[in-house]
């Protein structure tokens, strides 16, 4: 054989070696077990931000979810544009395209789920029977700048000043300056028995806190009724109506009502003043569905999607913000 046949050889050898390794990947990550990082506070206090936990896909390949538990699925179709084409659906879907969302199962096909408010508070129906819900968040959440508020501020009016000589009006102005504002908050949950140095799940710095005009905290409560524009101009005997006709009625509020079909779920965070889930989205269709959240391997108080880029950046602060309570731990 000549040299130069022997380097053809060697490299198609290391080709399929290196495609063989590749696709054996693959099938573990698609169809065997996924590690997830949890991103934003929607499953409070079951998962914090900055979370990394190891998923079973394996078994859904055999059966299907079941109540109570923590899946991870695809970004619903209401927030990410899935394609008709198989081909490039199944290149989203397996490949590259939309997030991973994590809720908790609270119905699945043929169950009927009603969300109503009682004496103030929002409670849930399956079937009929009201269910008691141990798992949820217990804490109010609390806004807190996502950086220094003053360096904030002087970002977004530099961010808006050619505006200011295009000829809008500054009333208009204003409003866009005050939505850019909101996104440069974040909700976190927070225990008002213990200071700001000795939180549980996040670190805060007090100046960091969003405060009102008076200077109080501006505080979410739990079991608190979430209420939208559109609810709110729902009447109870409407809503009475729907239910008696079995009409299915979603706004983004605790107040709806689902019969589920033969392939949806219904999910929900466990942090329902800071969750966008089926209340918003509607039910979430099986196929979409791809792993059940079963142990957290470890915790570090982060907003990096790669916590070596975190460490990198603070060698020494990035140790302070590891939860060291909260690793190796099994999740229900």
């Amino acid at each position: 054989m000549s040299f130069a046949a022997a380097k053809k050889k060697d490299f198609w050898g290391n080709f399929l070696e290196i495609g063989g390794l590749l696709l054996i990947v693959f099938i573990i990550r698609s169809f065997v077990f996924g590690l997830y990082q949890v991103p934003t506070g929607s499953m409070e206090t079951s998962m914090l931000v900055g979370e990394r936990f190891y998923a079973d896909k394996f078994f859904y390949l055999f059966r299907d979810p079941v109540r109570g538990e923590i899946i991870a699925f695809n970004e619903p179709p209401a927030f990410y544009n899935y394609s008709d084409n198989p081909l490039v659906y199944s290149w989203q879907k397996y490949v590259y395209g939309p997030s991973n969302w994590t809720k908790r199962v609270i119905g699945v096909p043929g169950d009927t789920i009603r969300g109503t408010i009682e004496n103030d508070k929002p409670v849930l129906y399956r079937n009929g029977e009201k269910l008691e819900e141990l798992y949820l968040n217990k804490y109010p959440l609390i806004q807190v700048w996502r950086d220094d508020p003053q360096m904030i501020v002087q970002t977004i009016n530099k961010m808006f000043q050619p505006l200011q000589w295009s000829g809008i009006d500054q009333r208009q102005l204003e409003i866009m300056k005050e939505q850019e504002l909101y996104n440069w908050m974040c909700a976190k949950s927070y225990d008002p028995a213990v200071s700001f140095a000795n939180q549980p799940f996040y670190r805060m710095n007090p100046a960091h806190v969003v405060r009102d005009e008076t200077g109080a905290l501006q505080l979410m409560y739990p079991a608190t009724p979430n209420r939208t524009a559109a609810s709110e101009n729902v009447t109870p005997e409407q809503r009475a109506e729907r239910q008696e006709r079995q009409e299915n009625y979603w706004d983004g509020s605790d107040e709806f009502f689902i019969k589920l079909g033969s392939d949806e779920y219904w999910a929900m965070g466990d942090n329902r003043k800071g969750s966008k889930d089926s209340r918003v989205f509607g039910p979430i269709k099986r196929g979409l569905i791809h792993g059940r959240i079963l142990f957290r391997i470890w915790s570090v108080d982060s907003d990096e999607s790669w916590w070596i880029l975190d460490l990198l950046k603070h060698p020494i602060d990035f140790w302070n913000r590891v939860r060291w309570g909260r690793f190796f731990q099994w999740v229900y």
